[in-house]
């Protein structure tokens, strides 16, 4: 199974007269602040190189400009999500769903999303119960189009750890959930993912259903 959720992703916090938002514990949106994410797979192999940047921060919402590229540094695309902040947090844009390695496959192709966007709470603890997330995407392929969707449903916050990646060393609350991915077949796994207040996403790993590793993505680099 490959990467089915763009691990991305995304995640950040604090004031309007910095050209910043103030309503996310986890993510920096301040406006330039910038970082680095790579895949992997199970064997440890270079799979995307995603470079994020803020942009256009505002009072009440930012945009996250994402660059990816190949395995050997060329640039494939890039793409664009809004996050939103809600009186509890902030609501991350669907579209932040669709992984680094379909959007280089379908880049030259247009694609239609629709979807629930995923909400990421200030107040996170031990136990706690996440709402789901969805994207539903049509690609359009001449003269059929290819229908895709990605669901993320039982999120959970399951554990608090330290963790180290080439970024630093940061405390993370640890969040887990099922992924069920159809395109044609469905597929079935599931995914962990380390957060830290002021960071965001600092790693992710994905699980087929046998419970075995298929992925992963380590925060590399962070400016802020």
């Amino acid at each position: 199974m490959k990467n089915i959720l763009a691990i991305y992703i995304v995640l950040f916090s604090t004031t309007i007269t910095n050209a910043q938002l103030a309503c996310s514990k986890y993510y920096p949106l301040k406006e330039g602040t910038t970082f680095e994410i790579i895949t992997y797979d199970k064997k440890d192999k270079v799979g995307a190189v995603v470079n994020y940047e803020v942009k256009n921060a505002t009072l009440n919402k930012a945009t996250m400009v994402a660059t990816i590229s190949d395995d050997k540094g060329k640039e494939v695309t890039t793409t664009e999500y809004d996050i939103l902040c809600t009186d509890k947090g902030i609501s991350i844009d669907f579209k932040s769903l669709m992984s680094a390695d379909y959007l280089q496959q379908y880049k030259d192709m247009e694609i239609d999303m629709t979807g629930t966007n995923l909400e990421i709470p200030n107040n996170l603890s031990v136990g706690q119960s996440l709402p789901d997330a969805n994207m539903d995407a049509t690609i359009k392929v001449t003269p059929i189009n290819m229908k895709m969707s990605i669901n993320m449903v039982d999120r959970k916050v399951e554990s608090k750890e330290t963790i180290t990646t080439p970024a630093g060393t940061f405390d993370c609350i640890v969040i887990s959930y099922s992924t069920e991915f159809k395109m044609g077949l469905k597929r079935i796994g599931t995914s962990k993912q380390w957060m830290a207040e002021g960071v965001g996403v600092v790693k992710t790993e994905e699980y087929n259903k046998s419970g075995k590793l298929v992925s992963y993505t380590l925060l590399t680099k962070l400016n802020k």
